[in-house]
């Protein structure tokens, strides 16, 4: 959420950001400034009639002191007419404040001055493409929907079966596969010093809403009616959450931790084979790392991210790209965002497996996550990527592995977690 300070000493910068994200209507902008001058007339008429009943109640004593009862009465009646009013007075600041929150709800966060302008996933910059020729395979090559048939790794139509369409169940080598790199990745993360974080896989309202998915995405959640909860989206909303209204030290930083959740998303799926085996699951596992920063040092811990996230990959083996997102396809919350592609050589297609995001300040002003400079207290800033997101994972390592006669290689650095080197 953006900072109603922010938005009115930099009204036109905002204005251009939002452009950024193909936006052209911005009366919400002048109607929160609007909004809020107002409320701060009405705070002050507020504080004026405080003030003046705390000083009337001072005086009714000294005149009760003297015997001036009477006098004591009228000011009395002054009084309770006051209170009146101020209690009017705070209705009306409860409305307004209530009225500028639900406006900043539906504004984007504003991309940072690096951000490509575009419309859509066409328009995203290379940032860092692959620098080898990509892998070819043999004309018998199969998509992994079909190598998982072979070798009984997992399948869609017994999730089908006990849950519905998007829901995969592994077995065999299939569910120690993905264990193996469930494993990896957390081990991987917390050698880089990010604290593990076991959290609950349902969340409130409240701490949808902290990261950003409250108003913006309620139709890609899985809602729990009876209870009011949402099922996880993403390991980053009760992560990010630990530390909603926190006032840290700067010794506290940098706060780095990583989870590992299963994720949920009822995003509406599409026909043809790019949704086909594990493009597109409404069920997948995914390990995230989540960094809470100075405001100073974020874009560092960005960049540090984006190494991490491709050591990763450079161990598994895989070809992949780096890509900026444009403003037309960088997410309601981001400032930022870098998505990490794996090439899929029976596919012949990338196949996004990451995303890093730096957020600034837009998750901190919702979750109330400050820090204390000096006497002051700032908002820090908040960032997240996938380490990584097993379903396209598993889909690339299958098929970029698969051997002519049919077996697939597990990489080396995934064979002490398997215990077996080939399918």
């Amino acid at each position: 959420m953006l900072q109603i300070g922010f938005i009115k000493e930099n009204k036109e910068k905002v204005i251009e950001g939002l452009k950024k994200r193909n936006l052209s209507d911005f009366a919400n902008l002048d109607e929160v400034i609007q909004l809020d001058e107002k409320r701060k007339a009405t705070q002050t008429e507020l504080n004026t009639f405080q003030a003046e009943s705390n000083q009337i109640s001072k005086e009714i004593g000294m005149l009760y002191k003297q015997g001036k009862r009477e006098e004591a009465d009228v000011l009395k009646t002054k009084v309770t007419q006051g209170k009146e009013r101020v209690k009017e007075l705070e209705n009306q600041m409860s409305d307004l404040s209530q009225k500028i929150e639900n406006i900043l709800l539906q504004i984007p966060n504003v991309p940072h001055s690096s951000v490509p302008p575009g419309t859509s996933e066409e328009d995203n910059e290379v940032f860092r493409a692959w620098p080898h020729a990509l892998p070819e395979l043999s004309e018998t090559a199969k998509p992994h929907w079909e190598l998982a048939k072979d070798h009984n790794l997992f399948s869609l139509e017994l999730g089908t079966k006990i849950a519905g369409a998007g829901f995969p169940l592994y077995r065999g080598k299939g569910a120690k596969l993905q264990r193996a790199l469930i494993a990896f990745f957390l081990d991987e993360n917390t050698e880089a010093g990010y604290e593990e974080i076991l959290p609950p896989h349902l969340v409130n309202e409240a701490t949808a809403r902290g990261t950003g998915q409250l108003p913006d995405k309620e139709g890609q959640m899985y809602y729990v009616t009876k209870d009011d909860l949402y099922l996880l989206p993403t390991a980053e909303v009760p992560v990010t959450n630990i530390y909603r209204d926190e006032i840290l030290k700067e010794e506290d930083f940098p706060i780095m931790m990583t989870a590992y959740t299963p994720c949920f998303r009822r995003e509406a799926g599409s026909y043809g084979a790019h949704v086909r085996g594990l493009n597109r699951v409404h069920q997948f596992d995914k390990v995230e790392i989540v960094r809470v920063e100075l405001p100073e040092n974020s874009y560092a811990a960005l960049d540090g991210m984006l190494e991490h996230v491709a050591g990763i990959l450079d161990k598994l083996e895989l070809p992949y790209r780096i890509l900026r997102l444009c403003g037309g396809d960088v997410s309601f919350a981001s400032a930022l965002t870098y998505d990490f592609e794996i090439w899929s050589a029976a596919q012949k297609r990338w196949l996004e497996v990451s995303s890093v995001s730096n957020f600034e300040t837009f998750q901190s002003n919702r979750l109330k996550l400050r820090y204390r400079d000096g006497k002051k207290t700032e908002l820090a800033h908040t960032l997240n990527g996938s380490s990584l997101a097993l379903a396209r994972i598993v889909a690339g390592l299958l098929e970029n592995n698969q051997t002519p006669d049919g077996r697939i290689k597990i990489p080396k650095a995934l064979q002490p977690y398997t215990r077996f080197e080939m399918i």
